[in-house]
């Protein structure tokens, strides 16, 4: 044994070195503190060895899944020259390992991500696992690679390929790499280190130029200036254009690139620590990397879920129709058979054609093949009767938002089903324990909230009832990760979670619209801050209609706040059935595009119709826009989660992005506020007094405002 640590260690056999990480008593193989520290130490026994080359692999299932978050969230609250020192001591370890005096292979087995990348950048040849996957997804947490990505990925498989790689922050699969020539080899999983180890001797015996390789990876880029900057400004105007600016660090990471560009390996890795140091400093990094920690969170409930949880080996869905068999479609994309049942043949036909088209589009789209769409497409079974109903292990309902249809329903089905059946509603806005009143086991039912359309949004909430029992939650918590989303456990209240802080942010775009400001001004100043879509163009998406009734459950709910006195600009589009684009109309007209999407445009009848529910002729500012919208969505998240009905601030937060498209890069309601400071929250909210309720800020949140308090200890 040349080396043993608890992360990692070295044995040489046959003047072959073989490192080997293998964190002792942890699942996963990733970059801490420790792991840098002891291949620091490994690099130097290797450098005092006799071993004529190294061979690098892993004893987990993945070579390594990056870099340990918490710890560099910790090194990022550090001043600036502090934080880039110890960035400068980790690369060090890294250019030890490059420098040594004999080639190197890295094996890639499962997943080797960001720093694991990196790490395998630092030998001279890779061998990758066919299964495996590499890749940089850095970006997503607001930075970018910090051990040298950003140098000798661009000098091994060009800048183009380089910047793509690591602005869209993707896995790549094996063949992929290969292709761009990120790795040497790919062999079958059971032949990666003796492929490797054969690619190593024969490096050894010079059969390779490893020397050579090495040279390219520490030189400069093979791209001369004007290469170079046509290279990098396009890139940047394309991702600029992407991200439209509200992510800098894939931005900066092309900027570093770009100056690094000429310079040697050493030189280049001071340039990629001074933008690492930037981005890591940034609000988009400190908003993302808590939104990672939070699906963290959310997949380690799950885990415990999966512990009580019963298997869902066959499922059924009430009411077909477009929300019945998206539904369908999603339970038997994941290999789940399922009833589809309704009472109208041609609702069931609706429903099978809605899942129909999103199996033909995953075949479009190359990710599936026709036999497997036709298998896909067997498991949805319809059917007009109960027959089937008694080896159902869950139930889901999706019939019209009707209280009373519901409980009809789902008492009937009641009947019908094991005492074990597990039955959920999908309602978006009844009570849970109002429909379980009607059934004679409670205990085994809840809400399981999908959101529309099915297939691309991946939040579902699971609403506990009073009676739900423990079982019953973490089975449908279960089946929401075995279908593919991510699901928040709430308690019951008027709205939910989502809906309930959704609203007072439309409320209070109709008290701008109403004071006379421009609907579509409001819509471009909430774009610029980082929403999918403005608060009149959602509507118009969402449908006129179904806000109006979800609007009138929360104003039943919450009548000290959400019940609106005076007719609204929503109340008038009702009233001539501009519904949104479903009808063609509402704050926009809709016409089709030559692919059959809607396409909307301005409609001076619009105008005239908010005209007459306006009672000034206000222009507020953008912030005045911002602060109007955002500050009575933070003030209803927060007394939501003082309430209980969420267990933390993190599945808030993770709920409005995943359910609503709250903006990523500002972290959830949440994360904004810690990033505004909850003492600006209340003052801002105090301008704003004379608005009502919805602008008061709860006790707890001044309490915090006092004590300098944050949601999150990472802010």
């Amino acid at each position: 044994m040349l080396y043993e640590g608890k992360k990692l260690t070295v044995t040489v056999d046959d003047q072959i070195a073989v490192l080997c990480f293998d964190a002792a008593e942890e699942s996963v193989n990733k970059f801490d503190e420790a792991t840098v520290a002891e291949l620091g130490e490994a690099a130097k026994a290797l450098a005092g060895s006799d071993a004529r080359g190294l061979l690098v692999t892993s004893a987990k299932s993945a070579f390594i899944v990056g870099a340990d978050i918490m710890e560099f969230g910790a090194r990022f609250k550090l001043p600036d020259d502090e934080f880039a020192a110890g960035v400068a001591d980790s690369l060090a370890v890294f250019n030890a390992i490059e420098d040594l005096d004999m080639p190197s292979v890295t094996a890639i087995n499962g997943m080797a991500l960001g720093g694991g990348l990196e790490m395998c950048l630092a030998t001279d040849y890779r061998v990758m696992g066919n299964s495996a996957q590499i890749g940089f997804p850095e970006t997503q947490l607001g930075i970018y690679p910090g051990f040298g990505g950003t140098v000798r990925t661009p000098r091994l498989i060009g800048a183009d390929n380089a910047i793509e790689w690591i602005a869209d922050g993707k896995n790549r699969r094996a063949d992929k790499a290969l292709a761009v020539g990120m790795v040497d080899a790919v062999v079958a999983d059971d032949k990666l280190e003796a492929g490797a180890r054969d690619l190593l001797e024969k490096a050894i015996a010079g059969e390779f130029d490893w020397q050579a390789r090495r040279a390219m990876k520490k030189g400069p880029l093979a791209l001369n200036q004007t290469e170079a900057a046509m290279t990098f400004e396009t890139s940047k105007g394309y991702v600029l254009g992407n991200t439209k600016g509200n992510y800098p660090a894939p931005v900066e990471a092309i900027e570093r690139m770009a100056q690094a560009a000429h310079l040697s390996r050493d030189e280049a890795l001071k340039v990629e620590t001074e933008g690492f140091v930037k981005v890591a400093k940034t609000p988009q990094a400190a908003a993302l990397i808590q939104l990672f920690l939070n699906d963290q969170l959310i997949k380690k409930k799950g885990k415990q879920a999966g512990k009580i949880a019963h298997e869902i080996d066959q499922a059924a869905v009430l009411g077909a129709g477009i929300m019945g068999g998206g539904i369908a479609y999603q339970s038997a994309s994941k290999g789940v058979p399922t009833l589809m049942k309704d009472i109208k043949d041609e609702a069931i036909e609706q429903g099978l054609d809605e899942a129909a088209k999103h199996f033909a589009k995953a075949v479009e789209r190359g990710k599936i093949d026709n036999r497997a769409m036709a298998t896909g497409m067997s498991r949805i079974r319809p059917t007009l009767s109960y027959a089937e109903f008694e080896g159902v292990d869950a139930v889901i309902e999706a019939v019209v938002e009707n209280p009373k249809i519901k409980k009809s329903v789902l008492a009937e089905t009641e009947t019908a089903v094991s005492e074990t059946t597990i039955l959920a509603s999908n309602t978006s806005s009844i009570s849970i324990d109002d429909l379980a009143s009607a059934l004679k086991r409670p205990e085994n039912f809840l809400g399981m909230h999908f959101f529309n359309p099915v297939h691309r949004m991946p939040l579902v909430e699971v609403i506990r009832g009073k009676a739900s029992s423990d079982e019953a939650v973490a089975t449908i918590v279960a089946f929401a990760h075995k279908l593919g989303k991510t699901p928040i456990v709430v308690n019951d209240c008027p709205g939910f979670l989502v809906n309930r802080i959704l609203f007072p942010y439309f409320f209070g775009f109709q008290q701008l619209v109403a004071d006379g400001a421009d609907f579509a001004q409001i819509d471009k100043v909430m774009e610029r801050f980082g929403w999918p879509m403005g608060p009149a163009y959602l509507s118009d998406v969402v449908g006129m209609d179904t806000s109006q009734h979800v609007e009138d459950v929360l104003a039943e709910g919450y009548p000290d706040r959400m019940k609106q006195d005076e007719k609204s600009s929503l109340d008038v589009m009702v009233e001539n059935d501009r519904l949104g684009q479903k009808t063609g109309s509402g704050y926009y007209k809709y016409e089709k595009d030559k692919k059959g999407r809607p396409k909307k445009s301005s409609d001076p009848r619009a105008y005239e119709l908010v005209a007459s529910v306006q009672r000034g002729d206000a222009t507020p500012d953008d912030e005045e826009i911002i602060d109007r919208m955002m500050i009575p969505m933070i003030i209803e998240a927060a007394r939501a989660y003082e309430q209980g009905i969420a267990d933390t601030p993190n599945e808030v937060d993770m709920g409005l992005i995943m359910g609503l498209g709250f903006p990523p890069f500002r972290g959830g309601a949440f994360k904004y506020a810690d990033a505004l400071g909850l003492k600006a929250v209340c003052d801002k909210a105090d301008q704003y007094a004379h608005l009502g309720k919805l602008y008061e800020p709860t006790e707890r949140m001044r309490e915090m405002a006092a004590n300098g308090e944050t949601y999150f200890q990472m802010s």
